[in-house]
């Protein structure tokens, strides 16, 4: 027996419009839009080149048009008419007319509507003239308003429509008069539609643009209102610690040769105070990471739960304190934990900075219905003393209490000393910060 034949099999071919290579000569669909995208710019850059070409476009329409009988014996047949020369000129006229008719609508609008008229007075046999008409009329509606749209349009339509009836040799009936009615207010109704689209158009485009603006403007704002709450922190933290650290170092160089155990503590103290200030600033900074950074900031923003301490450090300062609260172990919300801790932290340091050095200062926190009502007291009598709205850290006391709805009410006591106290709505009302007062 001999070797078994092998039997080779065809792949069968793709079916379908499927190729497997693309054709040499294909055109990508990427390219015919962006050729198609820059015509029509550069017509739009051009739009005199644009009406010229539409002319000569309308004219080659009306010149053929005219050589075509709607009445032949076979329907409508070519050839069986030609116009005169008059017909000629009135069509070269009214096309030309066209390649103004951006320039001056009304005007273009007025020649094209003589020499249309012209030809139904005269013209015999009749040529398409009134299609220059149409094309003006259409540009007059779609450059214009409505109220101009409906006076020129009516005149027109009646004008033209009448002299058609009225002057030319057919019946007043006849399918071109008809048509003559048909078409001119076709072309006021199409042009009054463009104009519409492109004022809705517009109005869309401007209301995404003011949206866009507005967002914008929102974004800054916002980030001012964030820029001024760290300044605020910053100012707040540096402005205590500082005034804590100088009080201890001055009180270590006083006493560093005849009491060197209380000059210990005092330099104690201004490591203590540097150690609270770092913390607090790393803190403050901390909140500028984005939210994968390493070492963010875990620790909770102060509050009144530290008042204690904070008191301490003024202690350790010389600045006797009497606290007294009355707020039955309130829980508050975060902002208004935060603002009543700067509130009082702010209010002792203006007190040790400027009050003298024999001041005693009180605090108070005491809950009033709806309300915490925070009050720092001193009686110093010192020249320094803080005036009422002068200073960084009274703005920013004032800045505080009024993005949270809250009042702050500062100014001297009757009898020597300065007064602090701040209202502060449980539940406030953020307010925009060119709201603050």
């Amino acid at each position: 027996m001999g070797a078994p034949a092998v039997v080779r099999r065809r792949r069968p071919r793709p079916r379908g419009g499927a190729r497997s290579r693309p054709r040499a000569d294909a055109v990508p669909y990427s390219d015919v839009s962006t050729t198609l995208q820059r015509a029509r710019h550069h017509l739009k850059a051009h739009p005199l080149a644009l009406d010229t070409a539409l002319a000569v476009g309308v004219l080659v329409c009306m010149v053929a048009g005219s050589f075509v009988d709607p009445h032949g014996e076979d329907g409508v047949t070519w050839g069986l008419r030609t116009p005169d020369a008059l017909s000629l000129v009135l069509m070269t006229l009214g096309a030309a007319a066209l390649a103004f008719r951006r320039l001056a609508p009304l005007k273009v609008l007025a020649l094209t509507g003589t020499v249309s008229l012209a030809e139904f007075v005269t013209g015999e046999p009749r040529a398409p003239v009134a299609m220059s008409a149409v094309i003006a009329l259409y540009t007059v509606a779609a450059t214009t308003d409505r109220t101009t749209t409906l006076r020129v349009g009516l005149l027109t339509v009646t004008v033209l429509t009448g002299a058609a009836m009225l002057a030319g040799p057919l019946p007043w009936y006849a399918q071109e008069n008809l048509a003559v009615l048909a078409w001119t207010g076709i072309g006021a109704t199409a042009g009054d539609a463009v104009r519409s689209r492109r004022a809705f158009v517009a109005a869309i485009r401007e209301r995404a643009d003011r949206a866009e603006r507005t967002h914008e403007q929102e974004a800054r704002r916002r980030v001012a209102e964030e820029r001024l709450r760290i300044a605020r922190d910053l100012h707040d933290v540096v402005a205590h610690h500082i005034a804590l650290v100088n009080v201890q170092a001055g009180v270590a160089a006083h006493v560093m040769d005849k009491r060197p155990d209380q000059a210990k503590e005092a330099l104690a103290h201004v490591r203590e105070a540097g150690r609270s200030a770092l913390n607090e600033l790393r803190a403050t900074v901390g909140l500028l990471r984005q939210s994968g950074d390493p070492e963010a900031p875990t620790e909770p923003a102060p509050g009144l739960h530290r008042l204690d301490e904070l008191v301490g450090t003024f202690h350790s300062a010389g600045l006797p304190v009497e606290v007294a609260r009355a707020d039955q172990d309130t829980p508050l919300p975060a902002a208004v934990d935060l603002a009543a801790y700067r509130i009082v932290q702010e209010a002792l340091t203006n007190v040790r900075k400027h009050a003298g050095t024999a001041a005693r200062a009180e605090v108070s926190v005491v809950r009033v219905g709806p309300n915490i009502e925070i009050t720092v007291l001193d009686d110093g009598s010192g020249e320094d003393a803080a005036l009422d709205g002068g200073g960084h850290g009274l703005v920013g006391m004032r800045e505080r209490v009024t993005a949270l709805s809250g009042t702050l009410t500062t100014g001297p006591r009757y009898g020597g000393g300065f007064r602090v106290h701040a209202i502060l709505p449980l539940k406030s009302v953020p307010r925009a910060a060119g709201d603050a007062v």
